[in-house]
């Protein structure tokens, strides 16, 4: 499994965690965010780790943003992301299960670190229900 990860300013120490989590796994990683704390522009970030999603060089992005709001607008302009802004571990199980959400978006300032690495677990544990959502998700993308 390979995971895109970036974050802008807010989301630098949650990143940092997320990725130590993830490497502890035995994931591949590739790092698009900031590793500083100066203010910088989420897409810049963010958009590469949706274009690698969208191309299939990644198996999943996670991307984190002070709400987490401005991250995933910016992800879900790619036509094959299914970008979940999460807040509790029982909405991700919900965006994997039923959505497919191939992105996960955290709002570094409103979660928990400790509840951030929970969410990313479930992320990656919670495989997608299919049947009739499967239905729903292939009507998500303009024609």
């Amino acid at each position: 499994m390979k995971i895109a990860i970036g974050n802008d300013h807010a989301g630098t120490e949650y990143k940092l965690a997320i990725i130590g989590l993830l490497k502890s796994k035995g994931i591949e990683i590739i790092n698009y965010g900031t590793d500083g704390s100066d203010s910088v522009d989420y897409p810049d970030f963010v958009h590469p780790v949706a274009q690698d999603v969208e191309d299939g060089k990644v198996t999943y992005g996670i991307i984190i943003c002070g709400s987490g709001n401005g991250a995933s607008m910016t992800a879900n302009k790619h036509q094959k992301v299914r970008c979940a802004l999460c807040w509790t571990k029982e909405i991700v199980a919900l965006g994997r299960e039923h959505n497919d959400a191939n992105i996960l978006s955290l709002p570094a300032r409103f979660i928990a670190l400790a509840q951030a690495l929970e969410m990313v677990q479930t992320f990656l544990d919670t495989q997608f229900a299919g049947g009739r959502h499967e239905r729903r998700i292939e009507k998500i993308p303009c024609a």
